[in-house]
């Protein structure tokens, strides 16, 4: 018998070392992270001020689309509506 792999689709939030968030779309979380930590991600965590970074929230979906949409609802929003957000999933982050 053969089994069809689900694949995954992940919205993440990090927290960087300025307190600034960033959201952002993967099938592999936590090589994505590392790429993110080794200056190789995306352009607004290669600044070095940002660093370190933490990975403190990550949601899976079963389609791109909808990990997409996520994604693109939370960088569309003010920082205070993304607070709300992170908190009604568990995740508070403290001010600096």
């Amino acid at each position: 018998m053969v089994t069809k792999k689900t694949a995954h689709y992940y919205f993440y939030v990090l927290l960087c070392a300025d307190n600034s968030l960033y959201g952002g779309y993967s099938t592999d979380v936590y090589k994505r992270f590392a790429a993110h930590q080794a200056g190789k991600g995306a352009k607004y965590t290669k600044v070095k001020s940002r660093h370190p970074l933490k990975l403190i929230y990550f949601e899976t979906f079963e389609t791109k689309s909808a990990a997409l949409k996520a994604e693109y609802a939370f960088k569309h929003q003010s920082r205070k509506a993304k607070l709300a957000y992170l908190l009604a999933h568990g995740v508070h982050v403290p001010s600096k």
